[in-house]
């Protein structure tokens, strides 16, 4: 137990949770656009199912290093450029992402009436189902690939297994305290739903271009988000005090 008492350990520990929370982020985002498209009844079980699912790739990624680190190793070469394991699952991944987030944008902007969950007919048993679990297969696809890059991460920043792991599920628990608040404010204003999607096709764009060794800093699309949202949040509150002052 002596090591629980070296500073180290917990500046460690500290930095990581900090990194795999930023690096949660857009996981949470994908988590609040799939669930709103469940009836409210089964959201918050897909949520805990899909973070859930998150923290279970994340440790056995973290208990299975030495296979991770050989995905690093080239497997062929398309044009010179070196292919391995990880481009091959970022590559799938990013594509996946981006048209996953083009076809939700394509829903709320194009297609809400068609597809809104506020239609009159009621959906049987089983299609609830059917949905439910459609909608956890897609988060288990998504979470293998952020859980990927979020492992590989961790492995550069700390080199005890058990910080690692105590990490990734300190970082799970905020998310998860954290992802119904901002899957309801999401489901709340359509219009930051669309910025929350166009951050995904970033991160999508992000994903394939990391695929082919050209690195994208996340924290360029993270300070893009941020201001964009930023911009949002005045609209809102613009939006609010003119709809009081009709209302008067």
């Amino acid at each position: 137990m002596d090591f629980l008492l070296d500073p180290n350990i917990w500046i460690a520990f500290a930095m990581l949770t900090a990194l795999e929370i930023v690096l949660g982020i857009d996981n949470i985002i994908f988590i609040s656009i799939l669930v709103s498209r469940l009836p409210p009844e089964q959201r918050e079980k897909a949520r805990r199912l899909g973070l859930g699912f998150a923290m279970v790739t994340r440790v056995l990624l973290l208990l299975s290093l030495s296979w991770v680190m050989g995905l690093t190793a080239d497997l062929f070469n398309v044009f010179g450029q070196g292919i391995s394991g990880r481009d091959i699952v970022l590559l799938l991944g990013g594509l996946f992402l981006l048209y996953k987030a083009s076809h939700e944008i394509f829903v709320e902007v194009e297609a809400r009436d068609e597809h809104s969950p506020d239609q009159t007919a009621v959906p049987s048993e089983a299609a609830r189902k059917g949905l439910f679990w459609g909608v956890i297969g897609q988060i288990a696809v998504i979470d293998i690939v952020f859980s990927l890059d979020s492992v590989i991460t961790a492995v550069g920043m700390v080199d005890q297994i058990g910080v690692m792991i105590a990490a990734v599920m300190a970082a799970v628990g905020v998310m998860l305290v954290a992802a119904k608040s901002i899957g309801d404010f999401v489901d709340k204003h359509p219009s930051v739903k669309v910025l929350a999607l166009a951050f995904l096709v970033m991160v999508g764009m992000a994903l394939t271009a990391e695929a082919f060794d050209m690195h994208v800093p996340k924290g360029y699309i993270y300070a893009s988000m941020a201001f964009s949202l930023a911009v949002e949040a005045l609209n809102i509150r613009s939006r609010k005090k003119r709809l009081a002052a009709a209302g008067q």
